[in-house]
């Protein structure tokens, strides 16, 4: 079921037409009456049913918004022209909107790709964009887009890790961008047949389920831990080799292995140290 544009006439001047042979009926139909004309009367009874039948083909649409049109159950094509318009009387015609909306779905509670129960948000931006399939492919498309949407942000959110564990591996909290468009791709996938074109998805929502959340941030708070030691202790030791290397450079002391040794301990606790360490000076040999 594909959209099909149908034309139909402006209404405003056949409304004044019919209305100006609604009172040329009238006026007709109380002549025949007066003059005892039976078959005048008749005919303007004739025409009088036929305007009102025709004055039920008259149907307004808004800006943005489309009626979808179908004769004794066979759909015949969607008018867009907005104002009051005129289409055959017998048409059905059911209005759709085309404007953008947006909705958020509610909170699920899923695992992700490493089994963590996480809880999980999105909100999604979306428009009809063929108004035959909306109405004829699914039963209710905004119910429909509603509980997709829902299912295909549970299934992404199983494909993926909560949190980055390792460099260059895609996660929900780390990766929003291409968290995003995989998500709109999943939802739109699913939406193809409604009619309905997916333009953003993104998380609103997301954070580990409240049993497991003391201990996840723990494990955040470790993590941090072991990454800032980790880059003090590479600095720590560039700095070392630096200090050896520009002291051999200069000649300003020739360390044998032992003092050298003790000279790189030495630096590295003062570099490495969470506080401020507490010199000891030495006054006589350093032997």
């Amino acid at each position: 079921m594909k959209e099909n544009n149908l034309s139909s006439l402006p209404g405003i001047p056949l409304l004044l037409t019919m209305l100006a042979g609604l009172a040329v009926s009238c006026w007709g139909l109380i002549h025949g009456i007066d003059s005892h004309n039976t078959g005048l009367a008749v005919l303007m009874v004739v025409a009088l049913v036929v305007l009102a039948v025709m004055l039920c083909g008259l149907f307004m649409i808004e800006p943005n918004q489309a009626a979808v049109l179908n004769l004794f159950g066979k759909y015949v094509g969607t008018i867009k022209e907005q104002g009051l318009r005129w289409a055959n009387p017998f048409y059905s015609a059911k209005k759709i909107s085309l404007r953008t909306r947006n909705f958020e779905s509610s909170k699920l509670k899923v695992n992700d790709l490493d089994g963590s129960p996480i809880e999980i948000a999105s909100v999604v931006v979306w428009q009809v964009v063929d108004s035959a399939e909306a109405v004829y492919n699914v039963d209710d498309y905004e119910s429909f887009v509603h509980i997709q949407s829902e299912a295909a942000l549970r299934a992404m959110a199983t494909s993926y890790p909560y949190d980055q564990h390792e460099e260059g591996k895609i996660s929900l909290r780390s990766h929003a961008a291409d968290i995003s468009k995989h998500l709109t791709e999943e939802i739109q996938e699913r939406l193809a047949q409604a009619g309905v074109m997916v333009m953003e998805a993104r998380i609103s929502h997301l954070a580990y389920a409240p049993e497991i959340a003391q201990a996840m941030l723990q494990r955040q708070q470790a993590s941090a831990i072991i990454a800032a030691r980790t880059r003090i202790v590479e600095g720590a030791v560039s700095m070392v080799e630096m200090a050896l290397s520009e002291l051999s450079k200069r000649n300003v002391v020739d360390l044998d292995p032992e003092r050298r040794a003790a000279m790189v301990s030495n630096l590295l606790v003062v570099l490495c140290g969470e506080r401020g360490t507490q010199p000891i000076v030495n006054t006589g040999s350093i032997y």
